[in-house]
């Protein structure tokens, strides 16, 4: 049986240590863990293994599969991105404003910790070095809950990350996994308002729903992408392909590959047969709208179908891609309006001014001009590795590295000062 107030309490404990550890000290200890996950990567991957097993003989798609999968290489990622983690600079105790006020006091705002995070997830058992590298660097202790899918990976996992961290002379509490998939206990963490400072799912729609539905504390949602790149008549389309191409095909599975293409009319006919021609090679299979299916010109026909009334809102994870023909920017930017998650959507285009009103007009957390949504991902944008990617509005947007998990103080100095009013 979980305790999950004890285990709060401990988590309290350990962020009270974390809020003052010294940043070398806390990059050794992350250094550390990431020994321990590779010393381990026997058990690491043999847990994965039956994991995988268990996920297929319960039916899962292929591309939830491929999210909660381990290989050597995979792993030898995960323990990179935890060192770079380690090796960026520490934010804890960084003056994000300073001056002096007419009243005579002279003010800083200074990052301070969190405190005590939970976080929700599923499937990707990277999540959980992740956000434990993250968490302990930006001087927060972190709880966490993984899915059924993954569950004896995660146990693994995070018995290795408390080894190496107790190695380095750090509570192995500053990062706790709760090893029971029941989600009756999920609904009484979201309960502990008292114990716990925030709250971030990672998974579908179900999870972001359930999670402010029920949750008394702070909830940062995000990780949902319906992504969207829209090829204008001044693009260079030769140029836009392997970037479309990048986007939908280089790892189908996560939140920012690309799940629907708009393509101005002017040069839709010419365009899309090209496009079409260039995934389906990739496996990509294609869903058409109206406009769109009559100008490919029947390229791989085996790979198309019309377009369903859900297919525009729906994020793939898989090698399926929507493709929709538009009168020109603005059908584009509505039908973003319309459809988007506000994730990663973007414009090709050699018109400034079309570039500068699609920026100004997609209310998305990153907007691209002329690249692939692939570079939502704190390690491309040089966060390191990121605890999810933020698609809301409040405190933080966008991938969530160590800054964002922090918050701020006011410090305020006077010289025996009494307020005059």
């Amino acid at each position: 049986m979980i305790d999950l107030i004890a285990m709060t309490k401990r988590a309290r404990t350990a962020a009270q240590f974390l809020a003052t550890a010294d940043a070398a000290l806390k990059s050794k200890a992350l250094q550390a863990a990431g020994d321990a996950i590779l010393a381990d990567a026997g058990p690491v991957l043999a847990a994965n293994q039956k994991d995988v097993e268990a996920a297929r003989a319960a039916g899962l798609s292929d591309a939830l599969v491929d999210r909660l999968m381990l290989n050597e290489k995979r792993l030898a990622g995960v323990v990179n991105d935890l060192r770079q983690v380690a090796g960026l600079p520490d934010p804890v105790g960084e003056v994000v404003e300073e001056g002096d006020l007419t009243t005579g006091l002279h003010f800083r705002k200074v990052r301070v910790p969190m405190g005590v995070m939970a976080v929700i997830y599923e499937a990707r058992p990277n999540v959980t070095v992740d956000t434990a590298g993250i968490g302990i660097k930006a001087g927060s202790s972190v709880i966490l809950r993984g899915g059924k899918e993954t569950l004896q990976t995660n146990t693994i996992l995070a018995q290795a990350i408390q080894t190496g961290l107790e190695s380095a002379g750090f509570p192995g509490n500053c990062v706790q996994f709760i090893a029971d998939s029941d989600r009756a206990l999920v609904l009484e963490l979201l309960k502990m308002d008292d114990a716990i400072d925030l709250v971030i799912p990672r998974g579908g729609a179900g999870l972001h729903q359930f999670c402010r539905e029920n949750s008394r504390i702070p909830v940062i949602t995000g990780g949902i992408g319906i992504c969207h790149l829209y090829v204008d008549e001044s693009a260079r389309l030769e140029a836009s392909i392997p970037v479309i191409r990048n986007a939908k095909v280089q790892r189908p599975s996560v939140c920012n590959a690309l799940d629907t293409l708009l393509v101005h009319e002017a040069v839709a006919r010419q365009f899309i047969p090209q496009v079409v021609e260039a995934l389906s090679a990739d496996g990509v299979r294609f869903r058409l709208e109206e406009r769109a299916l009559a100008v490919f010109n029947g390229v791989a026909p085996e790979m198309a179908q019309p377009a369903g009334p859900d297919d525009f809102d729906t994020e793939w994870l898989s090698l399926v891609l929507g493709i929709k023909v538009v009168s020109g920017l603005d059908e584009a930017i509505s039908h973003i309006s319309q459809h988007s998650t506000h994730h990663s959507d973007g414009i090709m285009t050699e018109t400034k001014a079309n570039a500068d009103r699609f920026v100004r007009e997609v209310d998305s957390a990153a907007v691209y001009v002329n690249a692939s949504t692939r570079f939502t991902d704190g390690a491309q944008l040089g966060l390191g590795a990121e605890v999810a990617v933020s698609t809301q509005r409040m405190h933080a947007r966008g991938p969530m590295g160590l800054r964002e998990l922090c918050t701020y103080k006011w410090v305020l100095e006077g010289d025996y000062l009494a307020r005059a009013g």
